[in-house]
């Protein structure tokens, strides 16, 4: 079998490229390999389904480039195939009064990267968010932030490129690929030709990315979301996403409020980001992960987050948000009114991929493209990529030399 690309991973970037490769009218003898048995079973189906608006992302970063018009194009795709689509926005209040001079800063950062965004008063603030606090009487309003059915996102875009005879093969964790033949061999023996292969394994892409000899120096830290809900008997409301004020030295956002998409929203908070011990950790314990995964905490603990001052902050703010009541202290800071009893554990968990530059010893914030022999790999997709996946898959295709 003869393709001219092979895309490994059936996340939603990987998916975005196939479809943009079509739209283009680069090809359409694209294979897409995924080692799950149905896809969405990582990031990208299970992630909060927030589209985001480009508030937190330093200009000129490739985040800020790809996000405000991949948000767009994505809300007009969803809307076009009557998806389900929650138009709430979002407000970001700052948690503690000396926070306030940061809201300034994610304002013009919007405004940088083109995104609609308003600075409100404490009257304003309780017209859409009644429940929320602002410990200094301003808030920001992100009107264009929404909220989606990831998974449901992913899987109408499956069955579109199916239709357009994209090739999906599916449980293919033990392939193995021969770089001068340029030729991947699948789990039955089966093997396929490629031009050019574009690495979206998302968790496993710096895996991946090492089979090619590319990309050595970064390390993948997985961090586990955990979410707690609203009960459907609390009688706290909250109908719009409320954020606090982030640490805009740490890649995590805190305790923050997200209604679901469904014709009666539930309420999502969260997610927390504590070390997984495992790339796929979701729920148990992985024994072949778990040494590598302390070993890679250590350095992250030593040589990133303890040289900045910051490890106790984040051990205190993401790490101890597992413990309900520590989880409670910190959503009161947004929302007061929330007990103990209004809250109760969600079946809902995801799984961040962080990348760590061995070289730097820092923590990569954006995204990361490298180049391999024949091959592409898209390392870092973290939020906003699936936000952004049509304008972030044609930054990708932009740079790649096809030779077909």
């Amino acid at each position: 079998m003869n393709f001219d690309v092979v895309i490994i991973g059936g996340g939603m970037v990987g998916l975005s490229l196939a479809n943009q490769l079509i739209e283009r009218k680069i090809t359409n003898n694209i294979i897409v390999l995924d080692k799950e048995k149905e896809l969405g079973k990582h990031s990208s189906g299970l992630n909060s389904g927030v589209l985001h608006a480009g508030l937190y992302y330093e200009p000129d970063s490739l985040k800020a480039r790809v996000c405000v018009s991949g948000a767009t194009r994505l809300k007009k795709w969803i809307k076009e195939r009557n998806l389900p689509i929650n138009e709430c926005g979002k407000v970001i209040v700052p948690q503690r009064e000396e926070l306030d001079s940061q809201l300034d800063i994610l304002y013009n950062r919007g405004k940088s990267n083109g995104a609609k965004v308003e600075m409100i008063d404490e009257n304003e603030l309780n017209k859409i968010a009644p429940e929320a606090l602002s410990s200094s009487g301003r808030a920001l309003w992100s009107p264009n932030t929404v909220v989606v059915k990831s998974k449901l996102v992913l899987n109408t875009l499956e069955n579109e490129l199916i239709q357009k005879n994209v090739k999906i093969v599916l449980h293919q964790n033990n392939w193995k690929v021969n770089i001068r033949k340029r030729m991947i061999t699948l789990n039955n023996g089966d093997e396929i030709n490629y031009s050019h292969l574009i690495n979206c394994a998302g968790l496993q892409a710096d895996k991946v990315a090492r089979l090619f000899g590319v990309g050595r120096k970064y390390i993948l830290f997985p961090f586990k979301g955990l979410y707690w809900s609203l009960k459907r008997d609390s009688k706290i409301r909250i109908n719009t996403n409320v954020y606090p004020v982030p640490d805009l030295n740490v890649p995590f956002l805190g305790v923050h409020f997200t209604p679901t998409a469904d014709d009666n929203p539930t309420v999502n908070i969260g997610p927390t980001a504590t070390p997984a011990l495992g790339r796929e950790n979701y729920r148990g314990f992985e024994s072949l992960e778990f040494f590598s995964s302390i070993r890679n905490l250590s350095l992250l603990a030593n040589q990133y987050l303890l040289n900045k001052g910051g490890f106790r902050k984040y051990v205190h703010e993401q790490y101890l948000l597992t413990f309900k009541p520590i989880m409670i202290q910190s959503a009161q800071q947004l929302i007061p009114r929330i007990r103990y009893d209004d809250v109760e554990l969600s079946n809902k968990v995801g799984i961040r991929s962080q990348l760590f530059n061995t070289e730097t010893q820092r923590l990569e914030d954006d995204f990361l493209c490298l180049e391999g022999p024949d091959s592409t790999h898209v390392m870092n997709a973290i939020s906003p990529a699936f936000t952004a996946s049509f304008t972030l898959a044609d930054l990708i295709i932009d740079n790649i030399r096809f030779n077909f």
